[in-house]
């Protein structure tokens, strides 16, 4: 008998400052009131902590024909084995203890085109840019934790 196929947290990233560089770590907590610990952009709202697949992001490298890390799309976590669709919003993501709320796409904007010409297109299709979070449980993540969606 085949398993489902899990999803999990493939990165996490962070930027400390508005427009800085994206720092990579293996663990980190998420709170109710600055999202990502040490991210810059974490306020509550309905764009606390950003999602991407990394799926997703293979297939707009592919289809521009590069090898781009993933951090380029500046999203906070990456998530194996999940893709993201329209019909995902309102859904709530678990980590642990950790409980997001899905709350919209995440658009590709003209940061994308600086890092490779292109790119904000490629991550247009299909939600491929990922999606954008609310957090409404605190929780503690790290690289490798499973993924739950409901």
């Amino acid at each position: 008998m085949n398993e489902p196929h899990i999803a999990k947290i493939a990165g996490i990233a962070l930027r400390r400052q508005r427009r800085g560089p994206m720092l990579t770590v293996q663990s980190c907590a998420v709170s109710v009131e600055h999202g990502v610990a040490r991210d810059t952009r974490g306020k509550p709202g309905k764009r606390q902590v950003t999602l991407l697949s990394q799926e997703a992001w293979q297939d707009a490298c592919l289809a521009l024909g590069i090898d781009l890390a993933w951090t380029a799309r500046r999203a906070n976590i990456l998530v194996e084995g999940r893709r993201f669709c329209a019909a995902d919003v309102g859904k709530i993501v678990r980590i642990g203890d950790l409980r997001l709320e899905i709350t919209r796409e995440t658009d590709p904007c003209q940061r994308m085109d600086a890092a490779h010409p292109g790119l904000q297109a490629a991550l247009q299709p299909d939600w491929q840019g990922g999606v954008c979070c609310r957090v409404l449980v605190a929780g503690n993540i790290a690289v490798g934790d499973t993924i739950d969606i409901q």
